[in-house]
């Protein structure tokens, strides 16, 4: 799966970068028609600490599955958006097959 990784008025690290493509990328375990993924990353200004959003779009033929986290950290929001993507990507899956 191709994975295009966009943050915005920041440079992501190569350690953050290497976390999202190695989490995005344990989709595929449950679904292997999936196309490609779009992640972006923005830091909200205001004074929460939960400021840093993660947004993944995942392009499966027939649909595409979207979430949106908000967390303290980058990874706990590309952890977070997974565990949300995963329930969506197996429910797709299932409905696909007429379960």
């Amino acid at each position: 799966m191709k994975i295009k990784i966009q943050s915005i008025h920041f440079d992501a690290d190569q350690k953050l970068l290497d976390h999202i493509q190695d989490k995005v990328n344990k989709l595929n375990h449950f679904h292997d028609g999936i196309i490609s993924g779009d992640v972006i990353l923005r830091v909200e200004k205001n004074t929460v600490p939960e400021n840093k959003i993660a947004e993944i779009k995942l392009l499966i033929p027939g649909s595409d599955l979207f979430t949106k986290k908000q967390c303290k950290t980058f990874e706990e929001a590309i952890d977070t958006g997974v565990e949300a993507l995963t329930k969506q990507v197996k429910k797709h899956k299932e409905k696909a097959k007429g379960i």
